[in-house]
């Protein structure tokens, strides 16, 4: 454990909210590995830095995908505090203790004689989109068979997320003198008109295995100059998290259909939706039971991670790591206990290819 802790603790020193502490944790990362006689690789794209570390042999390849890359915190959160079990800290769930288990697998099983190749990615862009590291590492042929993202899920497989859809709603309307509205036409009331409309579509309606509905949120609103003006223009920002089974095109249409404003897509990302009865997840199931004394729990995450690219390409991938809350948060933290315990999860698995 103290190993593992101690890198923990060394990664969390790092403020890496920004692409420079990012790299530098990257960095960090390559010479921790480097020190245990592991080869490693490091790439830079668009100055976003990332590693690629590969033991093992054999005709199929395992993932193991993290990031170092944190949201933004306050100084003192880039002090790691140990307390009751749980190590607190910016970016100890989200996700520095994921990657540092996997490190510590790595440097573990380094010698093992594997019966698949084993490949570590750890990336330093995610919380912005990923499309810099883990999307140009795929684009660049760098998958294989099946992925493990180490985001905080208790100990759970997530076998799937929600869809990714940004959008803005420009709207028009008339300017008129604010003492005689009834002359104009007000884009912001527009604006509530078309949201009211929105959160009734069929789609938000809908349900799925892990989800009971989809999601909207009215992220962003911009109109209006002055006091004693009927604004003539509003723009709506929307973060739309749709299911797993729906498609993109027809919720779109279906926005398009309750507005005569222009819709302008910013991002999407498809959903991820993994089978449960994969082979790799069947031999994923009894080591996490066998480790937690209980059935293995399956479910969906509402956000996204970096197992949509690998997803988009048909490549099976889940999020599963170790036990933490708060991320993003003040009191982000992670369970210490767990982190052991998937840190030898990991190890099973990898030796189940034997």
């Amino acid at each position: 454990m103290e190993g593992l802790k101690e890198l923990l603790k060394e990664l969390i020193l790092i403020d890496s909210s920004t692409v420079e502490g990012a790299n530098q944790a990257v960095e960090f990362c390559c010479h921790w590995l480097r020190e245990r006689k592991l080869e490693v690789t490091i790439m830079e794209n668009n100055g976003f830095k990332m590693l690629i570390c590969e033991i093992g042999q054999g005709d199929k390849t395992i993932i193991f995908n993290g990031h170092v890359d944190v949201v933004s915190g306050k100084r003192e959160q880039f002090i790691p505090v140990e307390r009751d079990g749980r190590m607190y800290g910016r970016g100890t769930a989200d996700m520095k203790a994921g990657v540092a288990a996997m490190m510590c697998a790595m440097a573990e099983i380094r010698t093992a004689r594997l019966g698949v190749k084993i490949q570590l990615q750890i990336v330093s862009d995610e919380e912005i989109g990923g499309l810099n590291c883990t999307g140009y590492l795929v684009d660049n042929g760098y998958t294989g068979d099946f992925v493990i993202c180490s985001e905080p899920t208790q100990l759970g497989i997530a076998l799937q997320a929600k869809g990714t859809l940004k959008l803005d709603i420009e709207l028009k309307g008339k300017p008129a003198h604010g003492s005689r509205p009834w002359e104009g036409e007000n884009a912001i009331v527009k604006a509530f008109e078309v949201y009211n409309k929105m959160i009734e579509l069929p789609f938000t309606k809908q349900s799925s295995e892990f989800y009971p509905f989809p999601s909207i949120n009215l992220a962003k609103i911009k109109g209006g100059e002055i006091y004693n003006k009927v604004p003539d223009e509003c723009v709506l920002s929307f973060d739309i998290r749709y299911l797993p089974g729906q498609k993109v095109e027809d919720v779109i249409r279906q926005i398009e259909s309750v507005t005569d404003g222009k819709v302008k897509v910013i991002m999407s990302g498809a959903p991820v939706q993994t089978s449960k009865d994969d082979p790799f997840i069947q031999m994923l199931k009894p080591v996490v039971e066998k480790q937690t004394g209980s059935d293995a729990v399956f479910f969906g995450q509402h956000g996204s991670a970096d197992t949509l690219f690998f997803s988009a390409h048909g490549i099976p991938a889940i999020e599963f790591g170790p036990k933490g809350g708060n991320w993003h948060g003040d009191d982000e933290y992670i369970d210490l206990a767990s982190v052991l315990v998937y840190k030898q999860m990991l190890i099973d698995f990898a030796l189940d290819f034997k």
